[in-house]
């Protein structure tokens, strides 16, 4: 295990990835204390720290003389890794889907334009799709792509791998930026990601090609008790 992390979230770690390996549903039981114990070679005080701190991120849950139990496990996703949501949700061993609530060629106002350096009367495609893993909403996305660049897309790839199809026409994607904000979730968004949270994340995007071109800027909204970000930070 790695040193610089302290032991007991190093196992706090351990046991989220093994109720993603395992297909651990909510309300499912992990091992006990002293099972923990044994299977990690440490100590009892160690796993109730790690247990501890899963509890306090509405991953687990305890109930008192019975045992500890799956509360919400959460989609971790790694800021720093360009990757798409259907390549993420198979990565986690999670089944991806994606509904799309909308599908139009429109004339972008000005500020669209400005975002992705668009000219003249060029179009665009707007698509708002519903994201989901194993059934469950995490995200609504709403993207806009260059007509110029992507004139075969059409809703029936929408429902796919948008990198993967971005690549499928010979473009290779470079990097994407962008910027995580709250927000707070209208109703209508609240209903469409089957929100408890009274609040939410945002994320607007720009992603580009090798040469430099922004093919899409794309506002996310993340279902916030489904979805966590996570990143590593270094002393340089």
């Amino acid at each position: 295990m790695e040193n610089h992390t302290p032991l007991y979230k190093q196992i706090a770690n351990q046991i989220k990835k093994h109720i993603q390996a395992d297909n651990l549903d909510k309300d499912d039981a992990i091992p006990s204390e002293q099972k923990l114990s044994e299977s990690f070679n440490v100590s009892r005080v160690t796993i109730r720290q790690a247990i501890k701190l899963l509890v306090d991120e509405e991953i687990l849950y305890k109930v008192r003389g019975s045992g500890t139990y799956v509360k919400q496990p959460k989609i971790e996703h790694d800021i720093y890794r360009l990757q798409g949501f259907t390549e993420e949700m198979v990565r986690l061993n999670h089944v991806p889907s994606n509904l799309v609530l909308e599908f139009s060629l429109q004339i972008p106002r000005e500020s669209i334009k400005e975002k992705l350096n668009l000219k003249g009367d060029e179009r665009v495609f707007f698509i708002r799709r519903l994201r989901s893993g194993d059934g469950e909403p995490m995200i609504l996305e709403e993207t806009y792509m260059p007509v110029t660049l992507f004139p075969d897309l059409s809703v029936e790839v929408m429902t796919r791998s948008k990198y993967e199809y971005v690549e499928e026409k010979g473009y290779k994607i470079k990097e994407r930026q962008g910027e995580i904000l709250p927000h707070k979730p209208s109703k209508k968004l609240r209903e469409i990601l089957q929100m408890k949270d009274s609040s939410c994340l945002a994320m607007n995007l720009y992603a580009y090609l090798e040469d430099g071109t922004i093919f899409e800027y794309t506002k996310l909204f993340f279902r916030s008790e489904k979805y966590t970000f996570k990143f590593t930070s270094r002393r340089f």
